[in-house]
């Protein structure tokens, strides 16, 4: 009864100093509402207002068709150029995209001599370049195809194939973005709050008054877990209902409080992991650089940013004992498929076990740490 006593004293004391702290909670106020409306929305992965260009040396009708079949918002209205306007156009990067029409193009199509369009495309512009490229392709051929035949009616194809997609219709890509931020985000702040606590504990001087005390290190690690696993649990509730759910209208498919029951799983062991670096940085500089190297491991390697199945098949077998790539999991299946303990218990099991190895390791440096100080 002590024990819990102490620890919940000690975990309330967290929570004032965190209070106190004007800096941090603008911060991770700021990390779980802009940050991720920004995350969400400010790229895309679409073909989105992509400018473009034609050089026209046909001048036909259907020539005048292809340059009027762009338009908003996949594209921006076309502008007609010259062909010695092509560099140097590219080269200050005025256009995404430049269809050169060549001389005959019409008269050489009707003859079937299958004439070249060519198009050129600025690369730097990566995402909108790949797919970029398809759309004009089958925009193009979906166009010449229709005015040869003379008739808007489809030619009946010998397959019908139908396409569904499923979990995101729409293809929105702010879907997926926003659950992923949110998931950057708990690793990210969690990290921060809980080994930002250890080194000011430290700094401050206040370390050396809880040993005077009659406390353990399991009670004073736990007190920081538990407090500053609570503020990010407050947080992440906060900012999938109303900036993931109200603001950007992603629905939610499965189980709330089971996602939740994965989140807290998950905290305990970025919690541990706040409080190993805290234990092993000597300021909060150096807190900082490993903060760097840490978070983007557990961020790129997660799944997130790239499905793990794209990753080298020796480095899949690393990221299994990552909890990040275990809560990327769960996540997409709760939230987008609405699956149920039974799809995610493994995840579960995974991010748990691993978790409490690291905790009771972090715990076993912390209580060193302390008996150094000591």
């Amino acid at each position: 009864m002590t024990t819990l006593l102490n620890i919940l004293w000690l975990g309330l004391k967290e929570i004032r100093s965190l209070a106190s702290d004007l800096v941090m909670i603008m911060f991770v106020i700021y990390a779980f509402t802009m940050a991720i409306y920004v995350q969400a929305t400010g790229t895309s992965s679409e073909v989105n207002n992509a400018s473009i260009a034609f050089v026209d040396e046909d001048g036909s009708a259907l020539s005048k068709e292809l340059f009027n079949a762009f338009y908003p918002p996949r594209f921006q209205v076309p502008e007609a150029i010259t062909a010695s306007e092509v560099e140097d156009a590219m080269d200050k990067g005025r256009f995404i995209f430049v269809v050169a029409i060549p001389n005959r193009f019409e008269s050489d199509l009707r003859a079937g001599r299958h004439p070249d369009i060519q198009v050129n495309i600025d690369a730097t512009a990566m995402q909108q370049a790949g797919i970029g490229a398809n759309y004009i392709k089958n925009i193009i051929n979906q166009r010449i195809a229709t005015f040869l035949k003379r008739t808007d009616e489809m030619v009946r194809e010998p397959v019908n194939l139908v396409v569904r997609m499923l979990f995101n219709p729409n293809g929105e890509s702010a879907w997926f973005k926003s659950v992923v931020a949110i998931i950057n985000q708990v690793t990210l702040l969690t990290i921060v709050l809980c080994g930002a606590a250890v080194i000011r504990e430290r700094e401050h001087g206040t370390l050396e008054h809880l040993l005077v005390m009659p406390l353990t290190a399991f009670e004073i690690a736990i007190a920081k877990v538990w407090a500053n696993g609570l503020v990010i649990l407050i947080a992440t509730g906060a900012s999938l209902f109303l900036i993931v759910q109200m603001a950007l209208k992603v629905p939610f498919n499965g189980s709330v409080i089971l996602w939740f029951v994965g989140v807290v799983l998950y905290l305990f062991f970025t919690t541990a992991l706040g409080i190993f670096l805290g234990t092993s940085s000597r300021s909060m500089a150096q807190f900082a650089l490993l903060i760097i190297l840490v978070v983007v491991v557990l961020q790129l390697l997660s799944g997130g940013s790239t499905p793990v199945e794209s990753q080298p098949q020796w480095l899949q077998y690393i990221t299994f004992f990552l909890p990040s790539r275990h809560f990327v999991s769960f996540s997409q299946v709760i939230i987008y498929r609405g699956g149920g303990i039974r799809a995610v218990w493994p995840n579960f099991l995974m991010v748990g076990a691993i978790g409490l190895g690291f905790f009771v390791y972090s715990l076993v440096l912390f209580r060193k740490s302390i008996a150094v100080t000591k």
